[in-house]
């Protein structure tokens, strides 16, 4: 049997309504807005609270922190690429499975490396049993409490650690690196902010006194072919190295994944093969759920995960703008959206203002609709003022960097 092709105005067209980017798909539900990309982007500590509140018709920093802090409805954990994620408690079981294992167990292994090579240490394993029981024991007592708080109650954790090989390497607190580690093995969450909605330190909690999600479930084999089958459902299609590179997973475990789910090879119109769901509207004759779709802007932050959501991304970015919208690490900056493509940047000025450049034109209706949104984040942010943690070029154009 042929295989279907999915044209890139097809995948552009119910971008916006799959990740609510439309007026009508906007939600004030942050779990809802968090579990239909699967998870939001949190290394960058504005991501968050800027992708959730872009697809919300009440923006509103204090709705999320109450997701986050009261609710609970929403947990910050490492993920994917070992990156921290917020999503949902179903989500963060899912990825954990899927994903954080694994690199727990790397993340350990290092820890131990650095502490073999740090001298005075002559048992790394005692030595970290001992360090990470203190933390714990700490946390348990007077927690949240964030990782400089735990150094000064407990200055013993303090002691530095030899990081890194070769000519490249620098001296840690230990206690930052143990935090660290028991986050990746579910034994602490990253909890409130220290003072602001863009600040990077965070207090530490009890993961098991944060949340009742059992982190022993599910399989890593099915957790994986969970993972998969909700990114089809949300980002596909997607080609095979579109999605070994959103999990950090390899082609191996891809490819059981997309067997056990029967995911279905379509056709694309730059001449790749890509995956779907079998229940994908595209493939099973309800073509036109996908194209008929109001016209949207969108304000995208940095690392948002629709930018972020693809390796090959010539559908929805030209070639030329790939190197202004993306460091040359793969970061994405503020980006600026229009019917399922990034067509300019944008960045907050030391004044608080928004700055923006357009890669090409816009129609008069589009560019009202930017303003709109232009006004609805600049109304968010108010006084508040973030640095991009890893500014793409354009952002450093944009503010003359």
């Amino acid at each position: 049997m042929a295989r279907r092709l999915i044209t890139t105005d097809q995948r552009r067209a119910r971008l916006g309504e799959r990740h609510r980017l439309t007026l009508r798909t906007r939600t004030d539900d942050v779990a809802q807005i968090a579990d239909d990309l699967i998870a939001l982007h949190a290394t960058d500590p504005a991501t968050v609270y800027l992708s959730a509140a872009i697809r919300m018709p009440d923006p509103s920093i204090a709705t999320i922190e109450r997701a986050l802090y009261d609710d609970r409805t929403v947990l910050r954990h490492h993920a994917m690429r070992r990156t921290i994620w917020v999503a949902t408690p179903r989500f963060t079981q899912v990825t954990n499975a899927a994903c954080t294992r694994k690199i727990a167990t790397v993340e350990r292994r290092q820890t131990l490396k650095y502490l073999s090579q740090t001298p005075g240490i002559t048992d790394p394993e005692a030595t970290l049993a001992d360090a990470t029981h203190t933390f714990l024991e700490l946390v348990a007592d007077q927690g949240p409490l964030s990782t400089r708080r735990v150094g000064i109650v407990a200055p013993e954790l303090t002691f530095k650690v030899v990081a890194g090989s070769g000519k490249f390497t620098a001296e840690v607190g230990a206690h930052t690196r143990i935090g660290a580690l028991a986050a990746f093995e579910t034994k602490l969450i990253r909890t409130r902010q220290g003072g602001s909605w863009v600040s990077a330190e965070y207090e530490w909690e009890l993961m098991d006194r944060w949340t009742d999600t059992d982190f022993t479930e599910p399989t890593t084999e099915d957790a994986m072919a969970t993972l998969i089958e909700a990114w089809l459902d949300r980002f596909g299609p997607g080609t095979e190295r579109d999605l070994t590179w959103w999990a950090g997973s390899t082609k191996t475990t891809v490819r059981k994944a997309l067997a056990q789910i029967e995911a279905v090879e379509v056709d694309l119109d730059n001449g790749e093969v890509g995956w779907v769901n079998a229940n994908d509207p595209l493939i099973v004759g309800e073509a036109g759920l996908a194209t008929s779709v109001e016209p949207w802007v969108a304000l995208v932050p940095s690392l948002d995960p629709t930018v972020m959501g693809w390796k090959d991304r010539g559908w929805y970015l030209k070639d030329a703008y790939v190197g202004k919208v993306f460091d040359r690490n793969g970061n994405a900056g503020p980006t600026i959206w229009a019917d399922g493509r990034v067509v300019g940047g944008w960045a907050q000025r030391p004044d608080g203002t928004l700055a923006r450049e357009l890669f090409e034109p816009l129609t008069s209706s589009q560019m009202s609709a930017l303003d709109v949104e232009v006004d609805r984040v600049q109304s968010l942010i108010g006084e508040t003022r973030f640095r991009v943690r890893y500014p793409s070029p354009n952002t450093k154009e944009l503010l003359g960097s």
